[in-house]
């Protein structure tokens, strides 16, 4: 499996060279990987923004702990999840599925009732925390597509979620700033991509039952 040799390749990159860039197709090949993502009943219930302009990167990086990686990659990746999903939400997704399928709506009509009805059962923190993990599926399929490309990325959690929201005006669209990823290509400097990868051994890891 190349995917694997890539995995290995990958690591979190502290230093990027603010000199090199994503090419455009490249990063439409990164969209897509997150687009196909895998996601709870298929809702796909987040937004993924795609920062490259400076000064609202300059912004960010000040509320995320100074860290240089935020203004030096080549894009800034946020994910975004909503913090009330609703009907609204399941609607959009059925009329998606129904055109795409070719399936009339009212087919899908027990399945709509079935999403609003487990949506419903939840208490909005947990809505909340439930989208929020969406998020990081979405994150996996970026790390693997970019180390695929020999894209270098840096996943971020340091981050004050309150300011991202604030500054991206994220909260009057019911969307919360929930895990970070920059992407762009390693800085010859960054000492990190000369140590060997650590991870746990298998026999570890996993067991089988």
């Amino acid at each position: 499996m190349e995917l694997t040799e890539n995995l290995k390749w990958r690591y979190a990159t502290k230093k990027f060279d603010p000199g090199r860039k994503v090419a455009p197709e490249d990063l439409e090949k990164i969209k897509e990987a997150i687009r196909l993502s895998a996601s709870s009943y298929g809702l796909q219930l987040y937004k993924v923004l795609i920062i490259e302009d400076r000064e609202l990167r300059e912004k960010l990086k000040s509320v995320s702990w100074g860290q240089h990686q935020i203004t030096d990659a080549s894009h800034l990746i946020v994910f975004c999840n909503y913090t009330r999903p609703g009907q609204e939400h399941v609607e959009e997704y059925i009329n998606l599925k129904a055109g795409i399928q070719e399936i009339p709506v009212e087919n899908l009509k027990s399945y709509s009732d079935f999403m609003v009805q487990k949506l419903s059962e939840k208490s909005l923190k947990e809505q909340e925390e439930w989208t929020a993990r969406q998020t990081y599926l979405a994150l996996g399929n970026l790390l693997a597509a970019c180390a695929e490309l020999r894209i270098d990325t840096c996943p971020m959690e340091g981050f004050q979620p309150d300011r991202y929201n604030e500054i991206l005006g994220l909260s009057d669209r019911g969307l919360n700033t929930s895990v970070l990823a920059t992407i762009g290509y390693r800085s010859a400097e960054d000492t990190s991509q000369y140590e060997k990868k650590v991870r746990k051994p298998g026999n570890k890891l996993f067991e089988e039952l």
